[in-house]
């Protein structure tokens, strides 16, 4: 059983960015047009659009032409656009359009602004339609045809793609594409991440619906530019604050010319773009601009040890020791789920661990059971496994003095006599005598106790097991 999404992402330590100029945040205005490119019969789909226009509740109009909302997307392209362009241009902010191939073919004037305002123009996909019901090949045809159509209407390929209505083949395909710097259509992270796909790397720089304006037509979104103006400010102090102390992070904002070009709601991305003016270290940027960053300072670099995607063989072959002569625990893991978030150390430690926990309480004894005396007979006659002998040097354990050899010969057998199991101590988190100290004192426990200690010292062991490997 492998479990495909990724919950952990970069963890509690996450990469510092290193944005230019020592930036806190870096900020990243999108603008998606998609006007002209969305559900329309004259388009040769099956009915109208419904989806992000201010009819709340829409719902599409089989094999007819829905006058309002039309015009309410035209409103975008004819009015909204030029307001956003202005603004923009006039304080000298980089975008990113996610432009949709088609509605870029019924908007010259507007590609051109475009161009001579230096924007990147990444691909919104070659309609603007729901994509989760189609078939993978026709979505593969669908993104080749909008990379045409894209350099036919910019004059070259975009290196950047968003559909936004995706299928859960989007990523994949894109990346299968091979052309682009970077693929937004996901919404898990604060950073730009790599992905693996059949051997491929492709970089991911997350987007929001959170910093979007098509929350002005969606249930409890923002009912005025004021409220939008407000969440932006929020979401920019937050990060503008983490950058400060140490780790710095993305903001993403979405627009759409027909929603925030509104002129009662553009006032509210008017004055937030005033207000992050009064700011040093922010680094407005395009997406390209990020792309380039990332993969620059912060490259791909591959795992030693990808646990979820090993076969049988491996991963027995690298896991099957961790826990002392008790290969199960490892085969019960694998036949278990596992999934990116078993990866690290601390990962499938927990995988492993967890099998140990649901172990019955007799096989968890046989487990403490596998487990060698300290400096005991097979010590003496080098019979102990690679890991254990290790562990047993690492402290001294293997150059005891005749005293010492005695005592601990002594101890062994009150202590396997008393509990029926050897005394179990993670090695490397102690020293001799830590480890004479805890002995004494531990065999004076009752045996609910002591079997509670020593599993949680086995589960130690293992932990310890781990990270060696993925230093190794």
């Amino acid at each position: 059983m492998r479990y495909p999404r990724d919950l952990r992402g970069y963890g509690p330590n996450p990469p510092h960015a290193d944005w230019p100029g020592g930036a806190n945040v870096a900020v990243q205005f999108v603008l998606n047009y998609e006007e002209g490119g969305e559900n329309n019969v004259l388009h040769g789909d099956q009915g109208s659009e419904a989806f992000l226009a201010d009819v709340i509740g829409a719902t599409p109009w089989a094999g007819l032409r829905h006058w309002n909302i039309e015009s309410m997307y035209e409103y975008g392209a004819r009015a909204g656009f030029w307001r956003l362009h202005r603004l923009f241009t006039e304080n000298g902010l980089p975008v990113t359009v996610y432009g949709v191939a088609t509605a870029l073919m019924r908007a010259p004037e507007q590609v051109q602004a475009m161009l001579d305002a230096d924007w990147e123009i990444a691909s919104h996909g070659l309609k603007w339609v729901e994509h989760k019901d189609m078939a993978r090949e026709e979505e593969a045809a669908q993104i080749a045809e909008a990379v045409r159509l894209h350099a036919v209407a910019t004059g070259s390929r975009p290196l950047g793609w968003y559909t936004g209505r995706c299928s859960l083949n989007t990523v994949d395909l894109v990346s299968e594409e091979g052309g682009f710097a970077y693929v937004s259509d996901t919404y898990d992270d604060d950073l730009p991440y790599w992905r693996v796909h059949n051997a491929k790397v492709q970089l991911i720089i997350p987007y929001t619906l959170a910093n979007n304006d098509m929350r002005f037509v969606t249930a409890s979104g923002f009912a005025n530019g004021e409220e939008f103006f407000s969440h932006l400010k929020d979401t920019f102090d937050c990060l503008y604050r983490e950058g400060e102390d140490g780790a710095p992070k993305m903001m993403s904002i979405g627009l759409h010319c027909r929603l925030v070009g509104q002129p009662g709601r553009f006032e509210g991305l008017r004055r937030f773009v005033e207000y992050i003016g009064g700011f040093e270290k922010v680094w407005v940027a395009k997406r390209i601009d990020i792309a380039r960053h990332w993969a620059e300072r912060h490259p791909y670099q591959p795992a030693r040890l990808v646990p979820s995607q090993m076969d049988a063989e491996t991963f027995m072959a690298t896991f099957d020791g961790v826990f002392e002569h008790s290969p199960f625990i490892a085969q019960r893991a694998f036949e278990a789920e596992l999934g990116p978030v078993n990866d690290t150390p601390f990962g499938i430690h927990f995988a492993l661990r967890n099998q140990f926990r649901m172990a019955s309480e007799d096989e968890r004894l046989n487990v403490l059971r596998a487990h060698p005396d300290l400096a005991g007979k097979l010590a003496a006659a080098k019979r102990l496994t690679e890991s254990s002998t290790a562990e047993q040097a690492s402290a001294g354990l293997d150059a005891l003095t005749d005293e010492e050899r005695e005592t601990f010969t002594e101890l062994n057998t009150r202590y396997v006599e008393k509990f029926d199991f050897p005394f179990i101590i993670a090695v490397r988190d102690n020293t001799k005598a830590s480890i004479m100290e805890a002995f004494r004192r531990r065999i004076e426990n009752d045996r609910d106790t002591e079997f509670a200690t020593a599993c949680a010292q086995v589960e130690r062991i293992a932990q310890l097991r781990i990270e060696a490997l993925y230093a190794g």
